[in-house]
Parts: structure tokens; C-alpha cells; sequence
């Protein structure tokens, strides 16, 4: 089994894109946090970011309610691929297809946006793994 779950924050407002045959995606990144202490006593914090990839009804709803700095619970199957940066060294993406999104903040810290006690459930409208197979949203054909 391939599942991840993450809450983090976004990281820039989603951008919403069509197929060619008409079906929408939407593209974001999240990014989850963590503090600790070292054995030295030194407080530490540690981001991971994720690249996350919403396909048909539900990439419509993430790209209609979420925006940048919003907390969200995500859910999906994880991907990774190693590119190279600009400056010539070896990177990790994860990439993250979505099958569930909960809105857990406000949009963008203003206290809009959807409440916490209405998740999307991926069961509504297109199911996430209606979405074609892409290796990530690089290798989308537009």
C-alpha cells in the first residue's frame, strides 16, 4: 500500500490547469514542519515540502477554497524522483496525488475560507483514481 498523510500549510495559491480531453488538475505545495531539541540542547526545526496534484471535482474544489498559508490535511499516494538543480546538485521532489483534503485554517490567515468541520471527501463528485497515471505534474501533456 502507497499512502501518505500530511498537515502542513501551503506554500503558494493552487493553480488550476485542463487536459487536452477538458480534465481539470490542480498543483500546490505544501509544506509540514517540525521542532526538536538536539542531545546538545540546540531547539531545531526541519520543513519538508511537497508537491500535491488534485485531479477532476476535487482539483476544482482545492483550487476554489485553498490559498497560500492555509493549513490543510492531505491524503494521497506519494512519488519520488531525484532532478537536478540549477546550481548541479542532486534534489528529492515528493510528489503527493491527492485522494482527500481537509481545510483546517482560514484562507491565507484572514479567517475565511471553509470551516474545519467540512472536509472534502474524495467519495464526491470524480473519484482520485479516475485520474490518468502521470508520473508527476511535469509529465502532463500540456
Amino acid at each position: 500500500m502507497n499512502k501518505i498523510i500530511v498537515i502542513g500549510h501551503l506554500g503558494r495559491d493552487p493553480e488550476m490547469r485542463y487536459t487536452p480531453n477538458g480534465q481539470a488538475v490542480t498543483s500546490f505545495s505544501v509544506a509540514s514542519s517540525r521542532r526538536y531539541t538536539t542531545s546538545a540542547g540546540e531547539q531545531k526545526e526541519e520543513t519538508e515540502w511537497f508537491n500535491v496534484s488534485a485531479w477532476g471535482k476535487l482539483g476544482e474544489t482545492c483550487n476554489q477554497y485553498l490559498t497560500k498559508g492555509q493549513q490543510v490535511y492531505i491524503e494521497g499516494r506519494m512519488s519520488s524522483r531525484t532532478y537536478e538543480g540549477r546550481d548541479g546538485q542532486t534534489r528529492v521532489s515528493i510528489d503527493v496525488f491527492l485522494n482527500d483534503v481537509q481545510f483546517l485554517g482560514g484562507r491565507g490567515g484572514d479567517g475565511g475560507g471553509a470551516p474545519a468541520s467540512a472536509p472534502y471527501e474524495s467519495g464526491v463528485g470524480a473519484a482520485a483514481d479516475e485520474a490518468p497515471e502521470f508520473d508527476s505534474v511535469d509529465d502532463l501533456p500540456f
